[in-house]
């Protein structure tokens, strides 16, 4: 009797084990091994969007258009009707009655995806380069993402991969970035697959209390990296793939050296470090207990929240509620800002006026053609495709080599990151984000132009 006694509690860890272990290497696999599919390194999470985005690729449009339409439509007669069933539910409270400034940005976002289907309305909404490239280039992209992301998510977050992760690398994203050792998961899952899988990991974590105020603006303007294979794309529009490289080592190091400089200045210096409800996090929360090795903490602390999941059926619903909320509350943020960000690039002349205080900067750095290149700067926040689109037209390679980096380096453009960003729950607005902005580029452009003067 005594016996079963004793091996009760080592039967319950041999089960939180499993329950740990399972799951976590099959998330691990989906959202950061490495693969090569059609000829590219991703990860698995970002092949299965691809597959559901090529399977459906007839209505893809079609459907996003519905979908936008349709919230600004509900979210129009929520406001207005407020049904008790609405307000009682934190969910639906939280997706159909949105602040007055979100609301207006997902009326836009309707309003703008409807003229760009049907083409109808001033052709500088819908035209292939603003409206046209959000809901047919990017939107069809983050639909299949989100999907797969928001429903896989739990795998990494429910069964104690991050308490354990979070506990080993602590020790090393502490004493660097003053972050949690979770944090780097955001940066290898954006790295390999997709920054918005980083940003939609990070939002998840700031709301159930991982990640202060200050850790999650940071996390995610910081290290929602861009993808290998995006980067890819970049080097190839500017013609300079046998610089890939070099070219890929200026953008880890320009990224390093950002993010140990710029979570120390304002405005991601200023957040406050207090959870989403105003608590603090506690002064003990990271130590590793005495009779414990990092490792074996780490693993404990991975199975005591393995053993919290009581039911599969609450994970997956869990899942279904964040693709939910990501595919039908964030989708027409992204369709609204980024159309408005791109008819500013597109038909007027701010971006271009923004850049000339860049000339001195650059012809400073030594980067030729920089009355060119000074165009191509703060563009880049409306779209990260942008520069290297205009830097195509230049003919010194170096110049094209630094703008090409500095768009990758520059991480937050509204056509996706930004406005990503703005609709999740994660604590920065519009002012702070091109404030970062500006710091990333004043920061990343000379490690880029010194990288750029050894090789040219």
């Amino acid at each position: 009797m005594q016996n079963n006694a004793q091996t009760a509690p080592e039967k319950g860890k041999k089960g939180n084990f499993w329950m740990f272990f399972i799951p976590s290497l099959f998330g691990l696999f989906l959202f950061m091994a490495p693969i090569s599919f059609q000829g590219n390194l991703t990860i698995p999470v970002a092949v299965l969007a691809k597959s559901l985005q090529s399977s459906i690729s007839d209505f893809i449009v079609g459907l996003i258009t519905v979908i936008i339409a349709l919230m600004a439509v509900i979210t129009l007669l929520a406001k207005i009707v407020k049904p008790a069933a609405i307000q009682r539910s934190p969910f639906l409270s939280g997706l159909l009655l949105p602040s007055p400034l979100w609301f207006t940005v997902r009326i836009i976002g309707g309003i703008a995806a409807v003229m760009t289907y049907f083409q109808v309305g001033p052709m500088a909404i819908w035209e292939e380069n603003t409206g046209g490239l959000v809901l047919e280039g990017l939107l069809p992209t983050l639909f299949s993402v989100f999907i797969f992301a928001g429903l896989l998510l739990p795998l990494l977050l429910n069964f104690g991969l991050l308490e354990l992760f979070g506990t080993l690398l602590s020790k090393i994203m502490r004493p660097l970035f003053n972050l949690p050792g979770r944090g780097a998961i955001d940066c290898i899952a954006s790295w390999l697959g997709d920054g918005s899988v980083g940003i939609l990991l990070t939002s998840k974590q700031y709301e159930s209390k991982f990640y202060t105020m200050r850790e999650a603006a940071v996390i995610g303007t910081t290290f929602s990296a861009v993808s290998i294979t995006f980067s890819l794309v970049v080097i190839a529009q500017v013609e300079l793939e046998h610089l890939f490289l070099p070219f890929y080592g200026a953008i880890c190091l320009a990224g390093f050296v950002a993010a140990i400089i710029i979570p120390r200045l304002p405005p991601l210096r200023n957040k406050k470090n207090t959870f989403i409800d105003g608590s603090k996090p506690a002064d003990d929360a990271e130590l590793v207990p005495e009779g414990h090795s990092t490792f074996s903490w780490g693993l404990e602390l991975a199975l005591q929240k393995a053993g919290k999941v009581t039911s599969i059926k609450t994970v997956f619903s869990e899942g279904v509620k964040n693709a939910v909320d990501m595919v039908f509350g964030v989708l027409p943020v992204v369709m609204g800002l980024g159309t408005i960000a791109l008819v500013i690039a597109e038909y007027t002349s701010v971006f271009e006026i923004l850049g000339t205080p860049f000339i001195p900067y650059l012809e400073l750095l030594g980067v030729p053609e920089a009355v060119a290149a000074s165009k191509t700067i703060v563009v880049g926040f409306a779209d990260m495709f942008i520069p290297a689109i205009l830097a195509a037209s230049i003919d010194n390679e170096m110049t094209r080599f630094v703008i090409a980096a500095m768009s990758v380096t520059q991480l937050i453009y509204m056509s996706e990151v930004g406005a990503l960003l703005l609709g999740s729950k994660i604590p920065v607005n519009i002012v702070e984000l091109f404030a970062i902005f500006i710091l990333r580029t004043l920061i990343t452009l000379p490690v880029i132009a010194a990288v750029a003067h050894l090789i040219f």
